[in-house]
């Protein structure tokens, strides 16, 4: 059985009883693993299936047509084969990740160069997919929505007297990553230790994650079941909440902890794309954690979060 809660968002806009219900589970599910189901977001089912097609149009093209669109790792652009190996992260040294992704963020620039160069910087538009780029400007306004709507729900999971993450979350980060997972024909088999996505946690607040099924798809960590495949399920985004909330939780929830197995021997062809939208907080927020009895750990220093965020991008990059 699953350690991850579906959990229904529009039982918690019903308000009252249905709220604090959906509140309660959600506390417990991110408990358990950090990850949650989440049905009832509203999302125009149509537009991760057309935002999917065209980033897959970009991917086919030549090498050295996406090579013009190179970036490091954090920056808006392609992140070719190579560039990541996230599991460095938490300290484990593995062969790059088995993935190249197309990244883009947010353009509310602030006017200071220095931030606005990390953080905001314009995202770049391939000229041989055109309709990708509104595609992605209408679908990462509705995550926006969503994600928004999830801190609500997660400060009265927390039982807090009001929502502190609306203030500190006002003109927030934000990275969207469409990761394309190629079949063993493009990466070659993999190498010993070699994954997708090596075992990782995500870096901000809150991750929301539209996926396609597979055999060398999304597994999930718990002390509980420790590696199992996580759920899917094609109506519900998959959410789970990162670094940052975890440490504003006072450590409550775990950030949760997953991994994307390499292609399996039983489907070498398989080939995927994910769209993860990746949600922080004002690069500049001041989060202050949460004492107990909310949160599990006294004391914890606040932060600063765009120092916290940039800590752990610089960890996963390779070279």
């Amino acid at each position: 059985m699953s350690v991850i809660a579906t959990v229904d968002l529009s039982r918690w806009r019903s308000g009252g009883s249905s709220a604090d219900e959906v509140a309660d589970a959600v506390d417990a599910g991110l408990q358990r693993a950090g990850f949650i189901l989440v049905t009832g977001h509203g999302i125009d089912p149509g537009l991760p299936h057309h935002v999917r097609a065209a980033a897959r149009e970009f991917f086919a093209l030549p090498e050295k047509v996406k090579a013009g669109y190179s970036v490091p790792v954090g920056g808006h652009g392609w992140i070719g084969p190579g560039a990541e190996a996230n599991a460095y992260a938490e300290g484990t040294e593995t062969p790059p990740d088995l993935k190249e992704s197309f990244s883009l963020g947010a353009e509310t620039a602030t006017g200071d160069p220095g931030v606005d160069r990390i953080w905001f910087a314009p995202n770049v538009w391939p000229q041989e997919v055109p309709a990708l780029q509104q595609l992605v400007k209408e679908y990462t306004a509705q995550l926006r929505r969503v994600a928004d709507e999830l801190l609500a729900l997660f400060a009265h999971a927390l039982k807090l007297p009001s929502n502190p993450f609306a203030a500190l979350a006002s003109r927030p980060t934000w990275t969207m990553n469409i990761n394309h997972y190629p079949p063993v024909s493009v990466v070659g088999e993999p190498e010993p230790g070699q994954f997708r996505i090596g075992p990782h946690t995500d870096f901000g607040t809150v991750t929301l994650l539209d996926r396609e099924p597979g055999a060398g798809g999304l597994q999930v960590y718990s002390e509980e079941a420790g590696w199992q495949d996580a759920p899917y399920d094609p109506d519900a985004l998959t959410v789970n909440i990162g670094d940052l909330l975890e440490y504003w939780s006072g450590r409550r929830w775990p950030s949760g902890r997953h991994r994307v197995l390499p292609p399996q021997p039983h489907a070498p062809e398989e080939d995927l794309v994910s769209l993860i939208y990746f949600y922080e907080a004002n690069h500049d927020a001041r989060v202050t954690p949460l004492d107990p009895p909310i949160g599990r750990v006294a004391g914890l220093p606040p932060v600063t979060c765009a120092d916290f965020i940039k800590e752990r991008l610089d960890a996963i990059t390779v070279g």
